[in-house]
């Protein structure tokens, strides 16, 4: 099977990478909009957006403050969760003009279509990254109890489990797709509820039946 081109980087590069972000300031990540490489800039830009829905997140959940509060976080959360996207997308752009083009058409005869991207795979494997930052921090957490941190001890093994196995899958499709047995395609997003010409709530159409039959997300 052939490797992927040397510019395309295995999973275990990526891992670190997220790894390492969250280390650094204690879980603070930079966006890595100035890296010369591309494909690194999107996987910094969605890891980045990926930490700070985590937090967005975690503050909507707090029920001691106004509802003017949530309801700014929740138009937060909206637009990292619309740049998180917006980065797996630049990350599969990246991704193909770097992997073999395919022999003809869309793939080479017999070729398997993967409907996860590499993109998406990185994204989770993003998540999970923040998964087990924090899951350790809870395993270690000694005012909580010797009960709560063995419960977080044995979530954070699975968790490592789980981010092996994505990895492992991760790399496979790589390697498939260098090799013309595999292939995937950029999946567009299209945030309808995020674009004031499609959402109708937006652009003025009020509730209604067309309204309240959504956007088709």
């Amino acid at each position: 099977m052939r490797p992927p081109p040397a510019d395309v980087p295995d999973a275990g590069a990526i891992v670190r990478f997220h790894d390492a972000a969250l280390r650094r300031r204690a879980g603070h990540v930079e966006p890595e909009a100035g890296a010369a490489d591309p494909l690194w800039s999107a996987i910094g830009a969605n890891h980045y957006h990926n930490t700070l829905l985590w937090r967005e997140e975690d503050r909507a959940r707090r029920t001691d403050v106004a509802a003017e509060v949530i309801a700014a976080g929740k138009r937060t959360i909206d637009r990292h969760n619309q740049l998180r996207n917006d980065a797996v997308e630049a990350i599969d752009d990246a991704l193909l003009a770097r992997l073999p083009a395919p022999a003809s058409g869309d793939a080479a005869a017999g070729a398997r279509l993967s409907s996860e991207t590499a993109g998406a795979m990185i994204d989770r494997l993003s998540i999970l990254a923040l998964k087990i930052f924090h899951m350790r921090a809870q395993a270690r957490r000694g005012e909580a109890g010797a009960a709560h941190m063995a419960a977080c001890a044995a979530r954070l093994e699975r968790l490592t489990t789980q981010r092996g196995d994505l990895a492992g899958c991760l790399d496979r499709l790589l390697r498939e797709t260098a090799s013309g047995q595999s292939w995937f395609r950029v999946y567009r997003q299209f945030k309808m509820y995020n674009d004031p010409a499609l959402n109708p709530w937006l652009y003025g159409r009020g509730a209604g039946p067309a309204a309240d039959s959504g956007s088709g997300r």
